[in-house]
């Protein structure tokens, strides 16, 4: 039975994309073609057929997996009518490049300015994303299969190709670690209710448009009356049962292409250590925020051995930072502690009413020194990025030029909304100068280097030291660079085929 049980409601995992529970690790070999529609009959055509692969766990495990994304833009080619794309969140309806002031929020101007990018602007605009992924050596027969039969509707603008870095990101760190658990039993209370103490566990509806989320809620999407659907191609809502939901079982997805100095990465760093290469590593390590094998610093133990076995990783995310609130072991500004803060809606104290009145209101003065940073449960993101490009050996790059290949990562993220969850990461933890109480540094691997208004400076990294003042590192450089992005709608399958089968019938 594809379905998960709880409390007599499902999940229909036959109606969801894969992409939102697995990762594909075994599917080594990926790629992403970025498509615009030229012929919307076509597309449809093949829309309504495409092999899309759904989140029912198979035996023997797939040997490919096809998902297919639409920008707002995309939708508009197909015809959708208007106000059923006026219901989907205003960000995916304006778009990732819409606006300076978006711009300027996301971290995309300078050098990231969306004037430089690749795609994800003007012609370059991609209407449909065609994510592939296949076993080694399997890659290249499944997408020319999969370009012929789409062909006749879209033509491709861009295909973004990865590479297989062995579970290591290109700075040379392990990666794809932390990932939030989501409730897919639906345990989860259906209330808005405060969490005293960290949980990585994730309501479904974080990430799945149609459940409820952390609030207890149902994030807002496209609800049709009967009439719009009446071959009932689509689910009902569960908030309300008399409609159509297009929004459930899907997901809004982020896709940025970002480009990794890797040699600059290294290079600067030897410049701050003196060349020291022991202090070149505690260095990176300390931006990172973890050792180079995934092993937490605020964990740090003689006995850990890192590796991509799945216990081990779990182990590796089992940690929060309430032993470590000065930052003395893994420094505040570090990039694993911004994009997850791993806090809860309070900060820590003692057990019982009256502590925890005295720390709601402000009282308790340690607590509202550890109270700066928005709880993590209602901004998490569910990451699927994949590396592109060759590997570049850290003690290398430190010293010499690194080859011309472009290195980086796709950042891909899977949200039910985009700006509480993607948009609040990006521009208050990752581009945010000011991130828990600092001053003058912004993500440490992903933010810019531009002033602040005022002309204030936010190219350093604090690193705190338990005998003295903070270790400062000054005149840090950009490191990594956007090359592209854009919002998509990764819909359930019913919806998909709704998309594609219903235009002829005025619906």
């Amino acid at each position: 039975m594809n379905e998960i049980l709880s409390q007599g409601r499902a999940v229909e995992l036959d109606d969801v994309q894969g992409l939102i529970r697995f990762g594909y690790k075994h599917l080594t070999e990926a790629c992403f073609l970025l498509l615009r529609v030229k012929d919307p009959a076509a597309a449809r055509t093949w829309l309504a057929q495409a092999p899309v692969t759904s989140a029912v766990k198979a035996d023997p495990l797939p040997e490919t997996a096809l998902h297919v994304a639409f920008t707002s833009e995309g939708l508009r080619a197909l015809e959708v009518a208007p106000d059923l794309l006026a219901q989907f969140s205003a960000e995916f309806v304006a778009g990732m490049a819409s606006d300076a002031a978006r711009a300027r929020r996301l971290g995309d101007i300078g050098a990231n300015d969306p004037s430089g990018w690749k795609w994800g602007t003007g012609n370059r605009m991609p209407h449909v994303a065609v994510l592939l992924y296949a076993r080694s050596g399997q890659l290249t027969a499944w997408e020319q299969e999969i370009e012929a039969q789409c062909g006749a509707g879209f033509v491709r603008i861009e295909r973004l190709s990865t590479s297989d870095l062995h579970g290591m990101e290109p700075f040379g760190f392990a990666d794809g670690i932390s990932q939030p658990q989501i409730d897919w039993e639906r345990k989860r209370p259906v209330r808005d209710q405060d969490q005293l103490e960290y949980s990585n566990v994730s309501c479904l509806g974080e990430f799945l448009l149609g459940y409820p989320n952390e609030y207890g809620l149902y994030t807002a999407r496209p609800l049709l009356t009967p009439r719009r659907d009446p071959d009932a191609l689509l689910p009902k809502a569960e908030d309300a049962p008399d409609q159509a939901d297009l929004g459930r079982n899907g997901c809004y997805l982020v896709l940025r292409q970002l480009q990794q100095d890797v040699q600059g990465f290294w290079s600067e760093l030897n410049r701050q250590a003196d060349g020291d290469v022991d202090l070149r590593e505690r260095l990176a390590e300390a931006m990172v925020g973890r050792k180079k094998n995934g092993e937490p610093l605020v964990a740090l133990s003689e006995d850990s051995v890192a590796g991509n076995d799945p216990a081990q990783r779990l182990k590796l995310n089992d940690f929060t930072y309430e032993a470590d609130p000065r930052g003395l072991r893994c420094p505040l500004g570090a990039h694993i502690r911004r994009v997850n803060p791993r806090n809860a809606d309070l900060p820590p104290g003692p057990p019982g009413l009256l502590s925890r009145l005295w720390r709601m209101l402000g009282f308790n003065a340690t607590a509202r020194h550890q109270d700066l940073v928005a709880s993590t449960r209602f901004h998490r993101l569910l990451r699927r990025g994949r590396t592109f490009g060759t590997d570049v050996t850290p003690a290398l790059s430190a010293t010499q030029s690194s080859p011309g290949t472009e290195t980086g990562l796709h950042f891909i993220c899977l949200v039910a909304n985009i700006k509480r969850q993607f948009e609040f990461v990006q521009s208050a933890w990752v581009i945010g100068s000011k991130f828990d109480g600092l001053t003058g540094e912004r993500d440490p691997l992903l933010g810019h280097r531009l002033p602040d208004p005022g002309d204030s400076p936010t190219d350093g990294f604090s690193i705190p030291q338990a005998d003295g003042p903070d270790r400062r590192l000054n005149r840090l450089p950009q490191f990594v660079t956007v090359q592209g992005g854009a919002y998509f709608f990764l819909p359930g399958i019913r919806t998909l085929r709704y998309i594609a089968t219903t235009h002829s019938k005025g619906l």
